[in-house]
């Protein structure tokens, strides 16, 4: 065990979330599909359940449960804002991030016109490609790609002078690959794109679980992210800078507000998963310290990437000595969050991961994981995509031994 390890507390996180007593065909349940969504704290489920137990109610009410849910919200937008160094009014919810993401698309889409560009990414999830391909066929515009290179798994920022132009209307790119892992240098992407007055996009919902976020020094217009992907509810989250978000004019109903950030909101919110929203940040900053909340949710983050990339590292370790396995990951110097993707010889996607989990309690998926421009420069879509392995904060070094033990007697190695 490493010295990180020991000084992780790892037992009282463990005791945060029941999901983690399941047990299946008898023995507990390894919980590795976490790049899907993360296992929820109780603190979260705790609060969701007094807010609707005390009684949920709509806004601009004069009574308790009104000005209460207008308090959770407030509190909830607070903590987004302390989780990414933002301000509360660049902070606005929704169904979902795609959801939100077609929303903003659609609403800075008013005032772009045929001939213009907008760039996306080939290593991105769909979900920050697609809402901007949509409106780039609505209004004519240009797409152009900002290439990955198949065999570093990183994108090529070399050609970022020649992709971005002077008719660029944004540029949306991922923090961390959903599916490899990979961490982009958004702060040279965004440097950049500033210089011809581009708008940045940035998908963090694969990011936000497993490393601090500091939106200004990334130099990120606009942020997208799940709370579901780090241990809440499912409610999607964008920050959107002030001056950038006061522009934008979405799609809403004529008594709607018109001020940030609830100009973005339409509809009735999901106020009791919003309830959700904080505690699951307390969570992290529970593993920091320092007085205010951005401090201890930074040093939390510290905390948690140094030992789940010290159960990622003995992970990749164990996969690279075996040779039926084929690991998709960058060059070790490449910065990368704990997920791992790989194939292994003679086994489709499905039939591996329906055995680790029947002969071995592991759950962990396999698929494009909606990064399917990737999947198909790597020529692997045909054929079941990867097998993914994520790690999360409740992980331990035992379960990542179980998973190594798995592998290798499956493959018989």
């Amino acid at each position: 065990m490493t010295k990180t390890a020991e000084l992780y507390p790892i037992a009282a996180v463990r005791e945060q979330f029941p999901a983690l007593r399941r047990t299946h065909h008898g023995k507990s349940v390894v919980y590795f599909d976490g790049p899907g969504g993360s296992q929820v704290v109780k603190s979260s489920m705790d609060a969701i359940y007094a807010y609707m137990t005390n009684g949920g109610a709509n806004l601009h009410g004069s009574f308790p449960s009104s000005r209460e849910t207008e308090q959770i919200i407030a509190d909830a937008k607070d903590a987004v804002a302390a989780l990414f160094g933002a301000k509360p009014e660049e902070v606005s919810f929704g169904a979902n991030m795609t959801t939100l993401t077609f929303a903003i698309a659609r609403a800075l889409g008013r005032n772009w016109k045929e001939g213009d560009e907008i760039v996306v990414s080939e290593l991105d999830h769909r979900a920050n490609v697609d809402p901007w391909l949509t409106i780039a066929a609505d209004r004519g515009m240009t797409v152009r790609w900002l290439p990955v290179d198949s065999d570093t798994l990183t994108l090529r920022l070399e050609e970022l002078d020649s992709v971005l132009t002077s008719k660029t209307r944004l540029i949306a790119v991922g923090l961390a690959s959903n599916a490899v892992g990979t961490i982009n240098d958004i702060a040279t992407i965004s440097k950049k794109a500033h210089a011809l007055d581009i708008p940045v996009a940035v998908d963090a919902v694969h990011a936000a679980p497993h490393f601090a976020i500091d939106r200004d020094t990334l130099g990120v217009d606009i942020l997208l992210c799940s709370a579901y992907k780090f241990f809440g509810p499912h409610v999607g989250i964008a920050v959107i800078r002030q001056e950038l978000f006061e522009q934008i004019q979405p799609y809403k109903l004529q008594p709607a507000p018109t001020y940030i950030p609830d100009k973005l909101e339409t509809g009735t919110q999901n106020h009791e998963g919003i309830a959700g929203i904080r505690p699951a940040i307390e969570f992290i900053a529970g593993l920091g310290k320092g007085q205010e909340l951005r401090e201890r949710i930074c040093t939390g983050y510290e905390v948690i990437e140094a030992y789940e990339n010290g159960l990622a590292d003995k992970l990749r370790s164990a996969l690279s000595e075996i040779d039926a396995v084929t690991l998709y990951q960058a060059a070790p110097d490449v910065p990368k969050t704990p997920t791992i993707a790989f194939r292994v010889a003679g086994w489709s996607t499905q039939e591996f991961c329906a055995r680790m989990c029947e002969d071995y309690s592991i759950f962990i998926a396999d698929g494009d994981f909606y990064a399917m421009t990737l999947a198909d420069k790597l020529g692997i879509n045909e054929s079941g995509g990867w097998i993914r392995a994520g790690l999360a904060p409740y992980n331990t070094e035992e379960e990542v031994e179980r998973f190594i033990r798995g592998i290798k007697e499956l493959t018989n190695e």
